[in-house]
């Protein structure tokens, strides 16, 4: 046993630690690294490539700033954790990793214990560690520290836990740092306090900043937020910028010609069938959540084992789905972006595109999770004819105009102390919750406002709107797309990849390269689009009316302070049973018609006929798996109640059952807006509709079942509040139907 400096026993892992501590300080700094790299990778013949070791380096040995930009499965995470063991060893204080993607860096953590080097992590998911956590660093028992960019924007973590950070860490790493420029202001606003941090930094703390994805126009962003001066060489500048080769030698890139839904999933069924056994899993990328979601359901029931990986995904799902793909128990991933930095799997065979991203650049970072470990892996871009909608609504939820920012102002300076929470705000403009915050966060990053408990309030700082960086985000955004665009109009005479490191300006790309190996190069190597009988039976399958409706179960906290005494869980003997709906209106196929009838510009009328098949078809095929009902309730719509009696009426008729009364709204209250949070939309639903029967209907309703109607559910406070009012009246149950689920 050996004893510490304080004189108390060690445990035979600090003797370990303290034994290889002293055999690194015999060795030459590259050999240490060496040596740290091939118990981080387990491998003892690994070799540090010549980039990695030059970044080390100058983080280490010359405590410079570095900015890393390699494609994925370089080998950036093992520049930072490498750099760490080092300059622990040297008693420096503990790296600081800036990351969005925690949820995705189990296996560098892992990795990194193996090498001894301890991390932790501090998220919204364990907030009562948080004590415990800094008692340790404080302790000098933790190497890494991992937290979020939106930690930087809760006042107590900069306050009272990022000076002490900041003043003591050894390394900071701003990892995925293209989030930098490429999404801004519109999907990590918190990334940009990381000027203000490495600002404050104590002179001569190393710094690396590390993305796979960056043009020229990124680099020079980010060298901005770095402090760096874009015009300096690489020999005169302080900070080392290290841009490898985007050539993946691996990757076969395709893409087929646009299609439809029906098309484009006959074409998947067909590729995914023709995989040969042990050819490897992949992702199949989609756009929205619900194409995910439908996709995989429609795969799957033709016996594709397929699972859906989403931003809705519960977290725990999403770890076990990441592990069936590790090991190949599922032939793919149906996915959006939610699975794409920080996924590592080397042998992953293929990465299938069903719609095509906004990007090159996002499209390449997408791509690159395959083929990183296997000689070849297919990628297939397969474009759809709603792409472009898809862009334009996403590019919708950029950073408002300056009239909507301007009127959030003066809601502050008109409330008390200058201080309003959310709810409160949401009355002065008409944004969703989520996008509200995102320009308060922004308005917080540029000192307009800050976040305190309850709310946010003015700071007094004058704050002018930006229109000229926004300008220039919007218009670098539209040349994306139209980029995009040129991608899958390539002719023959071009090469796929070349365009894509041209885009992103690789500098070892030459004059005339060429892949030889997309199938502009090459000829195609992926199966063509089908017609006739496969494209019949798809779309018939997206044809195929029916989503569930799953029952709310818990009312949002805080109602009583807007005046409605509900708390906790809905009792069993007030709340809705499972519900069905003809279709997600954010889905494919089916969907569109359904989002149609429901849009804003869509004139109050009749069921259109086209539609009046698939209301049939759900409550047929509901009524032969045991459906029950005595009657139907109708929830009165206040702008489209003819739309909404007709559905009906035509659900009783195809039920045989009467039409018992409706859920009514009260003439003197509005309607409430949809784009607001839960409890506000709740309120505005208790507060406004009421149960409206005949004597003889309210009479006859105790132990009856019930079926009500709504044209669509949004946030299903409608439906709950509604469904409550016929329990507390008697009903045994009452099941929820619509035509359209947002």
């Amino acid at each position: 046993m050996s004893t510490t400096p304080t004189g108390e026993t060690a445990t035979s892992d600090q003797t370990a630690r303290a034994l290889e501590h002293e055999s690194l300080r015999d060795q030459s700094l590259k050999d240490q690294a060496q040596q740290v790299l091939r118990r981080l990778v387990g491998r003892e013949d690994a070799a540090l490539r010549e980039d990695q070791w030059r970044a080390i380096e100058a983080l280490v040995a010359q405590q410079r700033r570095a900015l890393v930009v390699q494609r994925t499965g370089w080998g950036k995470s093992a520049v930072y954790f490498v750099a760490t063991a080092l300059l622990r060893e040297r008693g420096e204080g503990p790296t600081v990793i800036i990351s969005p993607l925690l949820a995705l860096m189990r296996d560098q953590i892992a990795a990194a214990s193996r090498a001894g080097i301890r991390a932790e992590t501090i998220n919204s998911a364990n907030t009562t560690q948080w004590e415990e956590i800094y008692q340790r660093i404080a302790e000098g028992e933790v190497d890494v520290l991992l937290c979020s960019p939106e930690r930087l924007n809760n006042p107590a973590f900069r306050a009272e836990v990022l000076p002490h950070l900041a003043d003591t860490a050894g390394l900071v790493v701003v990892d995925e740092a293209h989030c930098i420029s490429d999404w801004g202001h519109d999907f990590r606003p918190d990334y940009r306090r990381i000027r203000t941090l490495l600002t404050d930094l104590p002179e001569g703390t190393p710094v690396l900043a590390t993305t796979a994805t960056a043009n020229d126009r990124v680099v020079t962003d980010v060298a901005e937020q770095l402090g760096v001066r874009a015009e300096q060489s690489v020999e005169s500048s302080d900070v080392l910028v290290l841009r490898g080769s985007l050539d993946r030698e691996s990757l076969r890139l395709a893409v087929t010609p646009r299609a439809d839904a029906a098309v484009r999933l006959a074409w998947l069924q067909r590729y995914l069938a023709s995989r040969e056994e042990g050819t490897g899993s992949g992702i199949v990328y989609t756009l929205t959540v619900a194409m995910a979601e439908q996709v995989a359901s429609q795969l799957r029931a033709a016996g594709v084992n397929v699972a859906s990986y989403t931003g809705a995904t519960d977290p725990a799902e999403r770890e076990r789905l990441e592990a069936d793909l590790l090991a190949n128990r599922v032939t793919a991933l149906i996915a959006t972006s939610a699975l794409g930095m920080g996924f590592d799997k080397p042998d992953l065979g293929f990465v299938v595109h069903l719609g095509a991203p906004s990007s090159p650049i996002a499209y390449y970072q997408q791509i690159g999770r395959a083929g990183r470990g296997v000689a070849r892996a297919e990628v297939v871009l397969v474009p759809g004819e709603e792409d472009r909608a898809i862009w334009d609504y996403f590019g919708s939820l950029a950073f408002p105009g300056e009239e909507t920012v301007r009127a959030v102002l003066a809601a502050l300076a008109d409330a008390p102390d200058r201080t309003a929470s959310l709810p409160a705000l949401e009355t002065a403009v008409d944004l969703r919750r989520s996008r509200l915050e995102m320009m308060l966060t922004v308005l917080d990053v540029d000192g307009a406002v800050e976040r305190v408990r309850g709310g946010w309030r003015l700071t007094g700082q004058e704050w002018e709107y930006d229109a000229t960086r926004y300008e220039r985000v919007e218009r670098a955004r539209r040349d994306e797309q139209r980029a995009m665009l040129d991608y899958e109009a390539l002719e023959t005479s071009a090469c796929r990849l070349a365009f894509l490191r041209a885009d992103l300006d690789d500098p070892e790309l030459t004059p005339g390269w060429r892949c030889g190996r997309c199938d502009l190069c090459a000829g195609t190597f992926v199966p063509p689009l089908p017609q006739g009988e496969e494209v019949e039976e798809a779309r018939t399958a997206l044809a195929r009316a029916g989503v569930d409706i799953t029952p709310r179960r818990q009312w949002p906290s805080g109602m009583p302070t807007l005046g409605i005494e509900l708390a906790g869980r809905l009792g069993v003997e007030e709340r809705a049973e499972p519900g069905m709906g003809v279709a997600r209106m954010d889905g494919i196929g089916l969907a569109g018609r359904v989002r149609s009838c429901l849009s804003e510009q869509a004139a109050d009328d009749v069921v259109p006929p086209d539609l009046r098949a698939a209301v049939r078809a759900v409550l047929t095929r509901w009524r032969e798996s045991g459906l029950e009902v005595a009657g139907v309730v109708v929830v009165e719509s206040a702008t489209r109640p003819r739309l909404g009696s007709h559905l009906a009426h035509g659900a009783a008729s195809v039920l045989g059952v009467p039409m018992v009364g409706r859920i009514a709204p009260r003439k003197h209250i509005p309607p409430g807006r949809h784009d607001v949070n839960s409890a506000q939309r709740l309120s505005t639903v208790a507060h406004r509709l009421v149960l409206d029967l005949s004597p003889a209907a309210r009479e006859g309703l105790p132990g009856r079942r019930v079926l009500l109607v709504d044209d669509y559910t949004d946030s299903g406070w409608t439906l709950t509040v509604a469904a409550r009012e016929l329990r507390l009246a008697g009903a045994a149950a009452v099941l929820p139907f619509v035509l359209g689920v947002r």
